[in-house]
């Protein structure tokens, strides 16, 4: 409401003759002012929306060969997943090839089986009603069925690129004195952007530097093998525990940018699916309700393949990738309610966004070159309320928006507090009539 008061009174000025058009622009309000990422772990596009109405999901027919050289008739075809979870399925760069298979992408079983793991759970999938809250999410919001990982494999490649647009090195691991390439968090920091962090279950005392290089909290969160970031205190407050969001949120200082790394609520295999979805879905909600949602944007998508299936071959940029294709749906007031975007896109594509919308200059060729997320955007409507999502898919019909819901329940206390008036008045009016009456006899 306030940037549309000022943009309505910067425009009045101006039809007045008061200024001039160039200092209306610089005037109007950015209407993006906080961007939210959740990074979850480890599913394909097809393993979460392959059946999703309208995207390019599992082709009709498909069946995947269970070995090299067996017949075609000895084949697998994808199926819905029995429950909330599956087996951990490899998903290293290596196996990320045969999977690919030059572009065949039929490799995904024997991917598995030549390591002696379960040839068959790649080829698992959910739907909605095993994920009702991120397919309403999508359904109400913008499903992206062309965001590829950006690159090969697992989650170390990918992390980087989601904080530096590059591997910076760490193709086989975090090196021995750690990172040392720009992030776009360095970007921010000279240009005097708020950002932070937010970890889950954050333990400060847990960097590479302790021994623990591999495990998840510094490898998702990636800057915790920066040494600088580690012995910068400014810049080390910047990492905190996820607790701090919902507090930045009722505070009302969510920072410009804000990314989000998962704990035991990741979806990393063999996690339960349906848990992980309702912690991302309560990190959307939290924005919705909060005085931030007018002008934000909330990106949800994962870190790498997992080892699941997926139809469509990646476009290769470079070396690294693209990597196969997750999840990954924009949440916004200003999001083109109810679209799929088939715009190719990669995590640089969310640094590409940051640097468009902040004005900051691009880290790599790879963010330079990349789209940015922003065309899931209309930012030339006004803000739409926040639509809660539900715990079925799909959702009932006539289901009231979360604007609504808040509408009619203050409808609801006006007419309550009138009914009240009334009887307070009625019984008043009643004694007195009966003090008017005298005693009764």
């Amino acid at each position: 409401m306030k940037h549309r008061i000022l943009r309505m009174i910067a425009v009045g000025l101006l039809l007045c003759g008061g200024i001039p058009p160039s200092s209306v622009m610089a005037a109007e309000p950015r209407q993006i002012q906080h961007l939210v990422v959740l990074m979850q772990e480890n599913h394909t596009f097809d393993n979460y929306f392959g059946t999703f109405p309208g995207a390019d999901g599992i082709p009709k027919g498909t069946c995947i060969p269970k070995s090299r050289s067996g017949p075609a008739s000895n084949c697998l075809a994808p199926h819905h997943a029995v429950g909330g979870h599956t087996s951990d399925p490899d998903h290293g760069m290596a196996t990320a090839l045969t999977a690919w298979d030059n572009g065949k992408m039929d490799g995904f079983i024997w991917a598995q089986t030549d390591r002696n793991l379960d040839g068959s759970a790649p080829m698992a999938y959910w739907d909605g009603t095993d994920l009702p809250l991120y397919w309403n999410l999508a359904t109400d919001y913008v499903l992206g069925d062309r965001f590829f990982s950006s690159a090969w494999g697992a989650s170390q490649t990918n992390h980087l690129f989601w904080i530096a647009a590059q591997a910076g090195g760490g193709h086989g691991g975090i090196p021995a004195n750690g990172f040392d390439v720009p992030t776009i968090f360095d970007r921010l920091e000279a240009a005097g952007i708020s950002w932070k962090m937010y970890v889950q279950n954050y333990d400060p005392k847990d960097t590479f530097r302790a021994g623990t290089a591999s495990g998840p909290q510094v490898v998702w969160t990636g800057l915790l093998a920066f040494p600088r970031f580690l012995d910068t205190p400014k810049l080390f407050s910047r990492i905190v525990d996820l607790s701090e969001y919902d507090r930045d949120l009722q505070d009302g200082t969510l920072p410009a940018v804000s990314y989000i790394v998962p704990s035991g609520l990741s979806e990393h295999p063999p996690g339960n699916v349906t848990a992980g979805q309702e912690f991302g879905a309560s990190l959307v909600t939290a924005l919705m309700r909060s005085s931030s949602w007018d002008s934000s944007v909330f990106v949800l998508t994962h870190d790498d393949w997992g080892g699941y299936y997926d139809h469509v071959s990646p476009p290769q940029v470079d070396a690294d990738g693209y990597g196969f294709r997750v999840p990954a749906i924009f949440i916004s007031p200003y999001a083109r309610s109810g679209t799929i975007d088939h715009t190719t896109y990669d995590y640089t594509s969310i640094l590409r966004f940051i640097e468009d919308n902040w004005g900051v200059a691009p880290l790599t060729a790879r963010d330079a070159s990349a789209n940015s997320i922003g065309s899931a955007l209309d930012l030339g409507q006004s803000p739409k309320p926040a639509l809660l999502p539900g715990p079925v898919y799909p959702a009932p019909t006539g289901a009231p928006t979360s604007a609504r819901v808040t509408l009619i329940a203050a409808y609801a206390f006006v007419v309550l507090l009138f009914l009240v008036a009334l009887a307070w008045l009625a019984l008043l009016a009643v004694r007195r009539r009966a003090e008017a009456q005298g005693p009764a006899e």
